[in-house]
């Protein structure tokens, strides 16, 4: 990874009173791709996709990965409040971006697929991993009538954003918590989510109104979709089953499922070079 944080960073005030930090790299008028993160405590866009924006950028793309209002550096907003597809809208038409590809991880999964039924005259391709529909068949609820042990994890850490919990979720969101898990991984992960105490209240408080997605995707509409799809989903995701990337295969009619072994919830950042290939082959010949 060549591009710095620091010299990524980006900050812009959306019209309705928003402030977004965004990351950003390649060339303003190339094929715009936007990263969308997914919501664990500390998650921003640059924690998810450090190891891709380079490399998708390096490709010939205009790549941006934005923190989502109440994650990372942009501005704190109750769960109650937040809709990510009108907020979406609002990012892309004040960078001038009438369409773009949408790449999103977990909640930004769903974000994506959210905005590719309501606005597909704007969406070019999209990517999805570890996908998540919200509660019902086919989602983070399944058999055992409640949250995944994965879920459970992050909402714990959520409650106590200690090194000793970041640890635990770094675990159980990859497949090789050996390499991934690290005390330098988990403390910054924990400096991160404890530096931004209105995120993890606003979490906490809006679990009642259905934190992380206030507002969800109808679910009839998916086989409407009709943008080039990728589904990357991991074999061993302890949060999000990879049935839900099953059932999205068998309803978005041009989509296609890659499923990786020995990968958890974080494809993107536990097999990144193989994720960063699948994404760029994707979104030039398809």
């Amino acid at each position: 990874m060549s591009l710095s944080k620091e010299a990524a960073s980006r900050d812009i005030a959306l019209p309705s009173g928003l402030r977004m930090r965004y990351y950003e790299a390649g060339r303003p008028g190339a094929t715009p791709v936007v990263l969308l993160h997914g919501s664990g405590p500390g998650a921003t866009g640059w924690s998810n996709f450090a190891g891709n924006i380079d490399a998708i950028a390096g490709a010939g793309f205009h790549v941006l990965a934005p923190d989502m209002p109440g994650w990372g550096d942009s501005g704190a907003q109750a769960t109650r409040d937040m809709d990510h597809d009108a907020t979406l809208v609002e990012f892309l038409d004040a960078l001038g971006l009438p369409t773009t590809a949408l790449v999103g991880n977990s909640m930004g999964a769903h974000t994506a697929i959210r905005f590719a039924t309501l606005h597909p005259a704007r969406l070019t391709h999209l990517v999805t991993m570890g996908a998540s529909l919200g509660r019902g068949p086919a989602s983070l609820f399944g058999a055992g009538d409640g949250p995944s042990e994965g879920l459970k994890v992050l909402v714990k850490a959520y409650k106590d954003a200690s090194p000793e919990n970041m640890k635990a979720l770094v675990e159980i969101m990859t497949f090789d918590k050996e390499r991934f898990a690290t005390p330098e991984l988990t403390r910054a992960r924990s400096e991160a989510a404890l530096a931004r105490p209105d995120h993890l209240r606003n979490y906490v408080e809006g679990l009642a109104h259905g934190a992380p997605i206030p507002v969800r995707v109808d679910r009839d509409a998916i086989p409407g979709i009709q943008a080039p799809t990728l589904l990357i989903h991991g074999k061993d995701d302890r949060v999000l089953h990879y049935e839900i990337s099953l059932w999205l295969l068998a309803n978005i009619p041009n989509s296609r499922l890659v499923l990786l072994n020995r990968c958890g919830h974080w494809a993107m950042i536990e097999h990144a070079e193989e994720f960063n290939r699948l994404v760029v082959d994707f979104l030039t010949h398809n």
